[in-house]
């Protein structure tokens, strides 16, 4: 399948990898220039990585971008053709998502939207999970790509609900994980050591997919981002953003969104999400480690 990949991040860059490994024919394009992927073309821009393409996807920073790429100066607009996709694996609004998608149909191209969740290991191995929103038949059309990338498609619903999914699911990341830290700061407060604390959280009704990921990183240290927490920041951002059009109130949530300001103040931004930990052990005046062998 002809391919235009737009945006290679730390998840865009091993998604068209594997595209590529698939036997797909693949041309890419990053905002950064320099960045290349082993098999496949790279274009100077957009629009021209779109000409001729099947399938147009995406993995870029937020909406601005999303709407950048397909609107902006260079973007793909003028080279959609009736019969394309256009599938978007960004995480952005799920109300700009329908608008976005509307003004493609106007050009008979359809219009998926398929966030993922996996981290960074799971789009190297190609074991995302899709959640997706999209009519069924371009969503099957898709379905040798998806099996590419990931091992598992979520169809949410229309347009938008897979945008509207994953903002519900990092919520529960966010907040899961900030339970986690908080935690694991106090136990250390408490003289209580870290590494037994993981141990018992494993063992019970505690555990989860989040600290089972998380905890290894956490122990040693290492806020090498597999998800930064500036991207995590917008996307609490944007859940509140769609929690207040639909009124729906998110206390726990509107606290996390401090921390992760703070945090961002601490220049913390760049590293993974779990670096929100930093702040908790500076107010406590403890460190959150591994006991020494």
């Amino acid at each position: 399948m002809r391919v235009a990949f737009l945006g290679l991040g730390i998840m865009g860059h091993a998604m068209a990898t594997n595209l590529v490994k698939a036997g797909n024919d693949v041309t890419v394009w990053n905002r950064t220039p320099g960045k290349q992927v082993e098999g496949a073309r790279s274009a100077a821009n957009p629009r021209d990585a779109a000409n001729g393409a099947e399938v147009l996807w995406m993995c870029v920073s937020d909406t601005d971008a999303v709407e950048s790429v397909l609107f902006g100066r260079e973007g793909v607009e003028s080279s959609l053709r009736e019969g394309m996709i256009v599938a978007d694996s960004s995480t952005i609004s799920p109300a700009a998502t329908a608008k976005f998608a509307e003004r493609v149909q106007a050009k008979g191209v359809s219009y998926v939207d398929a966030p993922m969740t996996g981290s960074k290991v799971g789009a190297q191995n190609g074991t995302l999970v899709f959640i997706v929103g999209g009519d069924e038949a371009s969503i099957e059309r898709l379905k040798p790509l998806f099996a590419a990338m990931g091992k598992k498609i979520f169809r949410m619903g229309e347009t938008s609900k897979g945008q509207a999914t994953k903002l519900v699911m990092n919520l529960q990341i966010a907040l899961i994980f900030e339970g986690f830290a908080e935690a694991l700061t106090l136990a250390t407060k408490l003289g209580v050591d870290a590494e037994k604390m993981v141990a018992l959280i494993e063992a019970t009704m505690v555990r989860s997919g989040v600290v089972d990921y998380k905890a290894p990183f956490v122990l040693q240290r290492d806020f090498t981002p597999n998800f930064p927490l500036r991207l995590m920041h917008k996307d609490i951002r944007l859940t509140l953003e769609a929690a207040k059009e639909a009124r729906v109130k998110l206390p726990a949530l509107e606290t996390v969104e401090e921390i992760y300001e703070m945090a961002t103040e601490e220049g913390s931004g760049d590293l993974d999400y779990a670096a929100t930990l930093t702040l908790l052990e500076k107010w406590a005046g403890v460190q959150v480690k591994r006991t020494a062998a």
